[in-house]
């Protein structure tokens, strides 16, 4: 007999709407349930920074404009569709996991080929040669004065941060080296060209902005050799309070410095690059797209110089200092000699960023090397992913965009919640980065399962 020639009566048994639901909230656990509670206060507050804005007449007009209006129930379902998502893979991950192994195989297979590498490599070279271009004027100064910038910054910095480990708060002293280095031998020691000094000191030669690349090298070379001789002895937060000191010193030092660096007034009249090889003559001059093709000319240039030294025996020793300086120093790597090493290289292209942003701007000033901006450069290194070069291009990009194109749509006040929202959630949800190295990803992984194992040097599994 059909098992619906008896139905059940109003109310009984497992069939119709209400049961259902009554099922579903059952099985619920108690981390269901805060899942839902964070997810629902998740999206009240999104109503609440995205909603109308309070004023000296109506103190409560920003909160009851944004939550007790129609709008908040399009808020709250995303909110239920997030939780929907985050509860269905939590309980399924390993079945979805399993299933896309042989396409996450194949996606490795592929991505770890050389020549592969190679030709993606070559097309962000082309895109980012016929894109600019065609933007505004205003997105070629974010490009050349931000984003150009910032990522060679940034690409400094990982191999501070990522490739060795050491946490340095301080990284945009170097950048102010570079700069300052830039304006004093580019002055002239007089004005028989007409020409303004940046500076009040005059060098005993002048030299094309060319030509100080190498002594802005030098000098922050010389710099992080400085800082680093006596204080890479120390380890961790008592490191990031070192170099956090170190940056403010040079800030300070540099603003309080008029006899030689014009104090806060800054150093104005940098002239920009030019070239004067026989027949060879550019200028270059307010055009900004000059500068971009400089500046992705060289960021290719460390991009693959830095690859190499990743891959080479000195990366290799700068991922066991990360992983277990004491092990490291066990197994006979001389942990202060590479230590030297990253900061002294990642202190020189930051000198490198700072020739091109005082030669394109002309003018520096003390203002522009404030401590935020090293804790910037730091977010961008996390965001992309630590020791990952594409993840540090990628990153320092993407935050630099993001609040440019949020000017035309936001308050300036309220600009950086948005930034600082997607930076928690990407630290929940992502906390290796966007482009992760497979060396960090896969040690990420295995701390997630609990392994012992969990660091850069063990073999797969925890073999030997």
């Amino acid at each position: 007999m059909s098992e619906f020639a008896n139905p059940p009566a109003s109310g009984d048994g497992d069939s119709g709407f209400g049961p259902s639901v009554r099922r579903i909230v059952a099985s619920l656990t108690d981390s269901d349930w805060r899942r839902l509670g964070g997810c629902m206060f998740a999206a009240v507050l999104v109503a609440l920074m995205t909603g109308t804005s309070g004023n000296a007449q109506h103190l409560t007009a920003g909160v009851t404009g944004s939550l007790f209006r129609p709008r908040i129930v399009f808020f709250l379902l995303i909110g239920l569709a997030l939780w929907a998502v985050m509860t269905a893979w939590t309980r399924y991950r390993d079945d979805i996991r399993d299933g896309l192994a042989p396409a996450r195989k194949v996606q490795a297979e592929v991505t770890g080929n050389r020549w592969v590498q190679y030709g993606g490599f070559v097309a962000v070279l082309l895109l980012a040669i016929l894109i600019p271009p065609q933007l505004s004027v205003f997105w070629q100064q974010v490009l050349v004065s931000q984003i150009g910038v910032f990522v060679l910054l940034t690409i400094g910095l990982n191999v501070v941060v990522g490739f060795a480990g050491l946490l340095d708060l301080g990284y945009i002293a170097f950048y102010a080296i570079g700069a300052y280095t830039a304006a004093y031998f580019t002055g002239y020691p007089d004005n028989k060209r007409g020409h303004i000094s940046p500076l009040p000191v005059h060098p005993p030669f002048h030299v094309n902005p060319f030509f100080v690349f190498p002594l802005a090298v030098i000098a922050c070379l010389i710099a992080g050799l400085l800082l680093g001789a006596p204080t890479l002895r120390l380890r961790g937060d008592y490191l990031a309070i070192v170099t956090l000191g170190f940056g403010e010193i040079v800030r300070i030092v540099i603003n309080n410095s008029e006899s030689v660096t014009n104090g806060p007034r800054g150093a104005f009249g940098i002239p920009h690059f030019s070239i004067d090889v026989w027949k060879l003559k550019y200028h270059w001059t307010l055009d900004l797209m000059p500068y971009w093709y400089l500046l992705v000319a060289i960021i290719a240039i460390v991009f693959v110089l830095f690859r190499q030294l990743e891959n080479s025996r000195v990366g290799r020793a700068w991922t066991a200092i990360r992983e277990d300086e004491v092990a490291a120093a066990a197994t006979g790597i001389p942990t202060l000699k590479y230590k030297l090493m990253a900061f002294a290289i990642g202190a020189s292209t930051s000198g490198l960023a700072g020739v091109i942003f005082a030669s394109e701007v002309g003018f520096v000033a003390p203002d522009n090397f404030v401590l935020i901006n090293s804790l910037l450069v730091l977010v961008y290194v996390i965001f992309g992913g630590m020791g990952s070069l594409p993840g540090a291009v990628a990153g320092a990009s993407f935050l630099i965009w993001l609040p440019n194109k949020l000017r035309d749509l936001v308050a300036p006040q309220d600009r950086f919640i948005y930034f600082g929202a997607l930076l928690v959630v990407m630290m929940i949800f992502r906390p290796q980065g966007v482009f992760p190295s497979r060396r960090r990803a896969r040690e990420i992984g295995l701390a997630e399962a609990g392994s012992g194992g969990a660091d850069a040097m063990a073999a797969p599994g925890g073999a030997l």
